[in-house]
């Protein structure tokens, strides 16, 4: 079995369509139908309902998708481990970041890589922690930064840790108070990030320990558009410490979080048991110790 069939296949379902598919492997699209047809007739199965659109895997193209997605990224550790014979000298560091907090954390250490290892190219996506994490795991990205905790399938270094902070209107009852639990805020609607942050879900369990459901007034991807709804009243959001601090806005009050387990805990993951370039590990062990040194 061919591995371009199979990378048509994962495509097509990731793109969500036949022509999208082509133009992200640069075939045509009669090239893609003809591989997947091929790959079909080679399994003697159907693997896509072609009569929806998007395309839907059937049973059996389940199966084969998951497979896929564990062969390619295997193929993918192989051409890294050849490519890691020549050094430091050239090379692709993969790495996904989550698009909060990660320009006060990383920026700095994006320049003292690129002085120490100017001949690596930085290949850098920005998704929702979740997403970064499926890329991990599908090899398209070596190592990302999430959120703790992390499923056991990933190996982890950690990066940060910071106390979660509450942004209020500055009329609120509670604005101005040395700190604020969750359950004094139960009567107020929260201001959420997108599907996909990991950060909701500290947010949550911690009001489902606390005995209630939050009321979720509106999400966003932007953290300054969540800081200006929470200036406009429309209810509460919550940010990293590291994060808070660089959000100043006249009306609204900053009151740290008090409730055990709502630290935003940032981490860099690798699929466990997967191969890490030598571009990789020098990022791993230069974040490992943040501190500038002399070189």
């Amino acid at each position: 079995m061919e591995l371009r069939p199979l990378r048509a296949l994962v495509e097509v379902v990731r793109q969500g369509g036949f022509s999208q598919a082509a133009k992200t492997i640069h075939a045509t699209q009669p090239t893609v139908s003809k591989a997947i047809k091929q790959l079909e007739d080679e399994l003697g199965m159907p693997l896509l309902d072609r009569q929806v659109y998007p395309p839907r895997l059937t049973e059996a193209g389940e199966i084969v998708y998951r497979r896929a997605l564990s062969m390619l990224a295997e193929r993918d550790d192989l051409r890294a481990e050849l490519d890691a014979l020549r050094g430091l000298q050239r090379g692709v560091l993969r790495l996904g970041l989550p698009r909060l907090g990660s320009s006060s954390l990383f920026a700095p250490l994006f320049a003292r890589f690129r002085s120490r290892y100017p001949r690596i190219e930085i290949s850098l996506v920005e998704h929702g922690s979740r997403r970064l994490e499926e890329m991990v795991m599908a090899g398209e990205i070596e190592l990302a930064a999430t959120l703790r905790p992390v499923p056991d399938n990933f190996d982890w270094q950690p990066v940060a840790r910071e106390p979660l902070i509450a942004l209020m209107p500055a009329d609120h009852p509670r604005a101005g108070a040395a700190a604020v639990g969750l359950v004094e805020l139960r009567d107020t609607p929260f201001i959420l990030f997108e599907t996909g942050f990991a950060l909701n879900r500290i947010i949550q369990d911690a009001c489902q320990r606390a005995g209630f459901t939050p009321t979720v007034a509106a999400r966003s991807g932007q953290t300054d558009f969540i800081v200006a709804l929470v200036a406009a009243g429309l209810g509460v959001a919550f940010l990293p410490r590291i994060k808070a601090d660089e959000e100043t806005h006249a009306g609204v009050s900053r009151v740290p979080l008090r409730d055990p387990g709502t630290d935003w805990e940032m981490v860099q993951v690798g699929r466990r048991g997967g191969y890490l370039s030598h571009a990789a590990q020098a990022w791993l062990a230069l974040t490992r110790d943040p501190r500038p040194t002399t070189t």
